[in-house]
């Protein structure tokens, strides 16, 4: 299956009642492909009447979706399941393509984004509600949960297949619709998700993607038919969707930017530490919410660490997503490329040690790809702008600190609080890490905890903006809302024994 099977005459469309459609814009933007630097298609960028139109479609799906029996929803996805394991190749070349990334790392995100799809299939029992029989002198109570209607999601270009994943295979199960804005810089996985979703029998209408920038995601932010917005991004648009999506009063889970440090102990095992912090700092040229970007070294690890990531630094081979040899492909844009490789100019203006210089880097045969290399920074400070701002690009800085605690009240000092990991042997130092650090996720020499399916992903701090987590119980939990029943079937000779006294229990 070609990357681009879902444009017409290098056209990318919306995606509405089962079908795609041009919409009503004229304005387009640009698709490039990252490792040659061409423009490979355009996209389609709605307006609000293209929102209005898909929101409409999907709250009339709504109508019959949400009386749909929960075995019947748990078969559509087991084969929409399926269908996403046979493409799993397809849709790891489209992200390739579009987003720049080797293809093994594509396909790893294909691959995490299934693991919520099967979570999913398990909605019979993810939806079972609760039962007390004879809460008072016969009366029982129980409560159920219920889907919202039409929730949109707005998802960055780092992960086009997995986080949309995160979150319309569990709100459809739950009962919703949904209608999907991707990003314009790399839109089309999702149309072959939605492809999918038809092939397994979801009713047209139940899912649908809008293309755009700014004037479509105000217009989900806004339409009164949205009842939930689900979005990942940077952490000032997250704010902007949770206060303005908020205020038409909608449940929002907005999860934004991160800062993600990885503490190294002195008793840590150093080859393993450098050896990991590396994959996490470099893969997908750091285009990851949860990427290591800082280094915490404590007391005598700093030297010696810092020589083990500038030799694998070193030693990380840059080249096009499908290249199999590659471990980093390109950023997305050349914009994106300029912008990383200002931060370094500016870490060496600040007083920066530049250990590792990507800037200027040029593949041969592809030089006009938005390629920069890996880069580390040591001697830095919380002053830094290249400590304190989320670059999202392959630039790792290094900072020291002298005990355990000074790492701690580092990393909590940072207004992101998303992902952290601590790399030690040590248990208790581990332990009281985890209990202390003020962050979402933690990984105990792990450097990018990821939660599976089944627990929920999430930050803290400026990093999420609501009350809910994404995928896992906390998705089922965001995507329903709970009744609560108190039920009495009065004998005859009760009928007479209503009391003005606020009801208590006998």
């Amino acid at each position: 299956m070609s990357t681009n099977q879902h444009t017409h005459n290098g056209l990318i469309e919306h995606w509405i009642s089962g079908a795609t459609t041009p919409g009503s814009s004229s304005r387009r933007a640009p698709v490039w492909n990252p490792a040659t630097g061409e423009r490979q298609a355009e996209v389609v960028l709605g307006t609000a009447a293209d929102v209005d139109l898909a929101v409409r479609t999907a709250a009339k799906a709504f109508e019959t979706w949400q009386e749909v029996s929960v075995t019947r929803r748990s078969k559509i996805l087991f084969a929409f399941r399926e269908l996403v394991n046979q493409h799993v190749d397809d849709l790891a070349r489209i992200v390739t393509s579009e987003h720049g990334k080797v293809f093994s790392d594509a396909r790893g995100e294909v691959l995490r984004g299934l693991e919520v799809v099967e979570f999913a299939c398990g909605i019979p029992q993810l939806l079972k509600g609760e039962f007390s029989e004879q809460v008072s002198s016969g009366v029982d109570a129980y409560s159920f949960r219920q889907p919202l209607g039409v929730v949109a999601g707005i998802t960055p270009f780092n992960f086009p297949a997995m986080v949309p994943m995160w979150m319309h295979p569990i709100a459809i199960a739950c009962g919703n619709t949904f209608v999907l804005k991707p990003s314009e810089r790399d839109p089309s996985a999702a149309l072959l998700v939605a492809e999918l979703w038809q092939r397994a029998g979801l009713p047209d209408g139940v899912f649908n993607v809008v293309h755009g920038d700014k004037e479509a995601v105000d217009a989900l932010l806004d339409h009164p038919e949205i009842a939930a917005v689900s979005f990942v991004g940077s952490t000032p648009i997250a704010r902007y969707v949770h206060d303005r999506a908020s205020a038409t009063g909608k449940r929002v889970q907005a999860l934004g930017g991160a800062k993600n440090h990885a503490v190294v102990l002195p008793d840590a095992d150093l080859e393993f530490a450098a050896d990991h912090i590396t994959a996490a700092a470099y893969g997908s040229a750091g285009q990851r919410c949860m990427a290591i970007s800082a280094v915490v070294a404590v007391g005598a690890a700093g030297d010696a660490l810092v020589e083990k990531l500038r030799t694998r630094a070193e030693t990380v081979r840059v080249g096009p997503g499908e290249d199999d040899t590659a471990e980093m492909g390109p950023v997305v844009t050349r914009e994106a490329r300029d912008r990383i490789a200002s931060y370094v100019d500016t870490g060496v203006s600040e007083g920066a040690a530049v250990v590792v210089d990507g800037r200027g880097l040029r593949l041969e045969g592809h030089e006009d790809g938005f390629f920069v290399g890996p880069s580390l920074l040591d001697q830095v400070t919380p002053a830094m702008k290249v400590y304190q701002d989320e670059i999202f690009g392959p630039v790792l800085v290094v900072l020291r600190a002298e005990t355990l605690e000074d790492a701690i009240e580092l990393v909590n000092a940072n207004p992101y609080g998303n992902g952290v990991a601590i790399f030690t042997s040590g248990g208790e130092a581990a332990r009281t890490f985890q209990r202390k650090v003020s962050v979402g996720m933690i990984g105990v020499n792990v450097p990018i905890p990821v939660p599976m399916a089944f627990y929920s992903f999430g930050g803290w701090k400026d990093s999420l903006f609501g009350d809910r987590h994404i995928h896992g119980p906390e998705g089922v939990g965001f995507y329903t809302r709970a009744k609560a029943v108190t039920s009495r079937w009065p004998h005859v000779e009760h009928a007479g024994d209503a009391a003005f006294h606020f009801p208590t229990a006998r």
